[in-house]
């Protein structure tokens, strides 16, 4: 905890600071996430103005779980994406504070982090308008099938396909955090037949807000949106929980013109299972941003029902200008003892051991 300054409700610190206010030491950062400072190179100079030894993943992709322990091995820091840390915390004596580019937690193993005395902290706001309005955008490239009439009319075929509008349709959210409540408002001009919602927590404050602003909008069991929605959106951590909480038992209870989207985690929705429904048209198409093993290259690239996007939902420039400047500028206070602004909450650790 920094002297003078109170602990987050809620939120847990860790112990002794590493560095005093005023004393100037070396400090070793790992950058693992890739790509970091492509489009805008501020956030490269903030974290090199300080003087400490910076280090960049050169490899031009995601490292796997080996490599990172390998290359940040002895360093202090780690700003990482959502390659596997696992096998670094565990191994490394220096680590002392990890700074997540975006949302996702399922890479970072809390509990170990809290025995070792390893800050983190995360950038969830920063990511979710990107998020948001790539979910929606696939929503409506998915029910009016706009991406099989680009690849048909490339091949000369003028098929003149017909679709489902959202404003016809019932839209299914699990998860209504963040981003599945900021989905459910960004439909609010669509006014869609009915959105039913599901999230462990209570969310009706959230879901009064939207009735009163005039959506048909209401909470229900995961079983019902699987049976009545027409679109299904999943905004979901991978949690214990999670994990396979979509499979052909699931997807057998849905409507035959149901689509899927998954921009959350590869992981939650199982892929195989998925395939074997589209191949034999029980569900009418999905929208793949996020996978089990990435890069992919699984049988979902063999159907024309399908779009896949390389897990891209924070992509727009201005987010992951964002989500990397919060990032850096989380370990720059870690070990300038300055207040931290983005710990991540004891809510987040409940959900892991879950």
């Amino acid at each position: 905890m920094i002297k003078g300054e109170p602990p987050l409700r809620g939120t847990w610190l860790p112990r002794n600071p590493p560095l005093l206010r005023g004393v100037k030491l070396i400090v070793k950062i790992f950058v693992s996430v890739y790509p970091f400072g492509r489009e805008d190179a501020s956030v490269k100079k903030l974290l090199e103005d300080t003087g400490w030894s910076i280090i960049y993943n050169d490899r031009n992709r995601k490292l796997h779980e080996s490599e990172v322990a390998e290359l940040a091995g002895q360093c202090d820091g780690i700003i990482a994406g959502t390659e596997n840390i696992r096998k670094l915390i565990e191994q490394s004596a220096s680590l002392k504070m990890i700074s997540r580019v975006g949302i996702g937690l399922d890479n970072v193993p809390l509990e170990i982090c809290r025995q070792k005395n390893i800050a983190v902290s995360y950038t969830p706001d920063a990511v979710t308008p990107a998020v948001v309005e790539m979910t929606v955008g696939l929503m409506i490239s998915l029910s009016r099938k706009l991406c099989q009439a680009d690849r048909e009319i490339r091949e000369g075929l003028w098929q003149r396909h017909y679709g489902k509008r959202i404003g016809k349709s019932v839209i299914g959210i699990i998860g209504f955090g963040r981003v599945g409540s900021a989905v459910a408002e960004y439909l609010l001009p669509f006014q869609p037949a009915e959105i039913l919602v599901n999230d462990i927590r209570d969310r009706s404050d959230k879901i009064r807000d939207l009735q009163q602003k005039g959506l048909n909008i209401r909470a229900v069991e995961k079983s019902e949106i699987y049976l009545q929605a027409n679109m299904i959106t999943i905004h979901t951590p991978l949690t214990g929980q999670t994990r396979n909480m979509i499979s052909s038992k699931e997807i057998n209870t849905m409507k035959p013109d149901t689509v899927i989207i998954n921009t959350a985690r590869g992981g939650i929705l199982n892929e195989d299972d998925l395939y074997e429904a589209l191949k034999n048209n029980r569900l009418e198409g999905a929208a793949i941003d996020v996978f089990t093993k990435e890069p992919y290259q699984g049988n979902l690239n063999k159907l024309e029902n399908v779009i896949l996007t390389q897990h891209m939902g924070s992509c727009s420039y201005d987010c992951r200008k964002e989500m990397e400047m919060q990032a850096a500028e989380e370990m720059i206070r870690f070990f300038r003892t300055e207040k931290l602004l983005r710990l991540v909450p004891e809510e987040e650790f409940d959900f892991q051991r879950n």
